[in-house]
């Protein structure tokens, strides 16, 4: 290894680790001989990582053979493809014999979202596409990208103190700080090296020998596009955040790289690759991080929320993947099916599982093959931070692990006897939607029971009754109606209170008119495209729920970026006296669109 090390710390960009970095990627490279003429790779072969040169000679030709580029000592190839699809865009043939190095995937990707340099090397010709990405970094502010406390220490340290605590916090810079945290100077792993090393300072002297007094700063107010314009001209790669002079944060190159990493696409990619549940949390760790940037680049809650439930369908479809190749081939056909925010495509920073499995018909809902997976598959939501449903409403359940005429039963006896608890089941079970498995199973359940559903005026009569429990939270004389005791008081549940109100209008509207979408957005426009609802109407809640999930999501970033778990729970006097108004008005909506649904479709007291 020791001669691998010594190979990449001449080779850009490996020469930008640090050394444990590069101890940790050196031990990670395989090397291996290769004879003149042997193939590395064909186009469109899966690749498993990419490879560097270390001594021979390569041929890359094209999809049509044609000759692209000679490769020798130093040079890399493969990527292109391995970040594209993860399949191999060209040829690779050697033509003179030696030994080449191979670099896994997982841990190519783990230095392209965690090192600034390597990032910036491989992604040189990749700017298009990219543009969407960088717009939305320009519009952060900094408080926004600001991660972890400042480290700093005062003037007098001695550098070798001042080093040992750069090592220890595993950072590449120290604030230099007086009384009160005031900003008097920077000291980088750089200014180690060429004030220290190179030149011979002493290590016990003071640290305000090498550092850059008064170093060039920004708000936290200042935007993203403040700090690339920034760290450009002046040719930086670390850059203090001060507030009336106080050291409150630092901006490194790869704090920019980790920012404009965490994408949808990007989790959903390692997703795919994910070869266990541990490497599934560990992606889905870092979907606060992506709801708090979309929320910040403004994108809109109905994308932010897809976004979010889009990369639990591809836990769950990893998952369901991993499961059937643990436990072999299924004994018949299946569905796996979410419902709740899951299956409405409406999922936010706060999600438990919904779901269940729908077996084809004749099958035996206590195979062992049926419950392993819906036990192997139900855990590993959980441990990807998906928690179990309090209500128990998940496949593991037997009771919501049935061969199809089951669940045929299940929906006419809710139909037919619509009880309290038939009710909330329905509500639930009326938002499913396939994952994984055979959808043809839940596609003819669903078109018989909207059918169904809509022909009993008394069932619909009971889930417009139900959908009226939900009330907005609106006070007697104008104000709010908020929590009056207990932890959460005087706040709102801008879900339960806000979000579900505007839920079950949508789902009744859908049964008033066996409409086929399960989102709540798309059920209000398709009602009234159908007539259920006035154009008027529909626009006036359509409205207000965009306001009410938008403040929830802004709520929940808000949380996130002060390291605090995501909730649903608000507190009207926290917003300004605009933003109550135009929430109290929202909710006013959702009241006067429950009371023309109460009143005017005949619906039980």
């Amino acid at each position: 290894m020791d001669e691998i090390v010594k190979f990449l710390s001449g080779i850009h960009p490996y020469d930008a680790l640090s050394r444990d970095e590069l101890a940790r990627v050196a031990g990670s490279f395989s090397r291996r001989e290769w004879k003149t003429g042997d193939t590395v790779y064909r186009h469109g072969d899966p690749l498993e990582g990419i490879w560097l040169i270390e001594d021979a000679e390569v041929e890359v030709t094209d999809s049509a053979g044609t000759p692209v580029s000679t490769l020798g000592r130093g040079n890399s190839f493969g990527e292109r493809g391995l970040m594209r699809d993860g399949n191999a865009a060209t040829t690779a043939r050697v033509t003179r014999g030696g030994t080449l190095l191979m670099l896994p995937g997982r841990e190519f990707r783990r230095l392209l979202s965690s090192n600034a340099a390597f990032s910036r090397f491989f992604n040189r010709g990749a700017g298009r596409g990219r543009g969407s990405q960088c717009a939305q970094f320009a519009a952060l502010r900094v408080s926004e990208l600001l991660g972890r406390a400042p480290l700093a220490c005062p003037p007098q340290t001695p550098i070798v103190e001042a080093a040992r605590m750069m090592r220890e916090a595993g950072v590449s810079s120290l604030g230099i700080t007086g009384p009160e945290g005031a900003l008097l100077g920077l000291v980088t792993v750089r200014d180690m090296s060429n004030k220290v090393v190179a030149e011979g300072c002493r290590a016990d002297a003071p640290v305000s020998r090498i550092m850059t007094s008064d170093p060039v700063t920004l708000g936290p107010d200042a935007l993203g596009a403040d700090v690339l314009a920034l760290m450009a001209e002046r040719r930086i790669g670390h850059l203090p955040i001060t507030e009336r002079g106080r050291l409150v944060g630092m901006i490194t190159q790869t704090d920019l790289t980790r920012v404009q990493a965490i994408s949808g696409s990007v989790l959903l990619r390692e997703i795919a690759r994910a070869p266990d549940s541990a490497a599934l949390a560990g992606a889905t760790a870092r979907i606060p991080e992506l709801l708090a940037g979309l929320v910040a680049a403004s994108q809109r809650h109905d994308l932010i929320t897809r976004q979010i439930t889009d990369i639990a369908d591809a836990v769950t479809r990893r998952l369901l993947s991993l499961a059937e190749a643990e436990l072999g081939p299924a004994p018949g056909g299946w569905l796996w099916a979410a419902c709740g925010s899951q299956g409405r495509q409406e999922q936010t920073g706060v999600s438990d599982q919904d779901n269940c499995l729908i077996l084809a018909p004749g099958m035996d809902a206590d195979h062992p093959w049926f419950r392993d997976l819906a036990k192997f598959v139900s855990d590993g939501l959980n441990r990807a931070g998906y928690v179990y449903c309090p209500g128990d409403m998940m496949a593991s359940n037997p009771r919501w692990r049935q061969p199809l005429d089951v669940w045929r039963g299940y929906f006419s006896g809710w139909i037919d006897r619509p009880s309290p608890e038939a009710q909330m089941l329905a509500s639930v079970m009326f938002d499913l939607r396939a994952i994984g498995g055979d959808a043809t199973l839940l596609r003819d359940l669903q078109a018989e029971t909207l059918a169904a559903a809509g022909r009993n005026s008394i069932f619909v009569a009971h889930m417009i009754a139900n959908s009226l429990k939900h009330r907005p939270p609106l006070g007697l004389i104008g104000g709010f109606a908020t929590i009056r005791s207990g932890e959460k008081r005087n706040h709102i549940d801008m879900k339960m209170n806000g979000v579900v109100p505007v839920t079950d209008l949508g789902r009744v509207y859908a049964l008033q008119a066996g409409l086929v979408p399960v989102n709540t957005r798309a059920r209000i426009v398709a009602a009234a495209e159908a007539g259920v609802i006035s154009t008027s109407g529909a626009a006036d809640l359509l409205a207000a729920f965009d306001l009410i999930q938008t403040r929830r999501l802004q709520h929940q970033a808000r949380l996130i970026a002060a390291g605090r778990r995501p909730d649903n729970f608000l507190a009207p006097a926290e917003l300004p006296d605009l933003e109550r108004s135009h929430l109290r008005d929202a909710f006013v909506v959702l009241r006067t669109m429950q009371s023309a649904l109460g009143h005017g479709k005949g619906a039980l007291a």
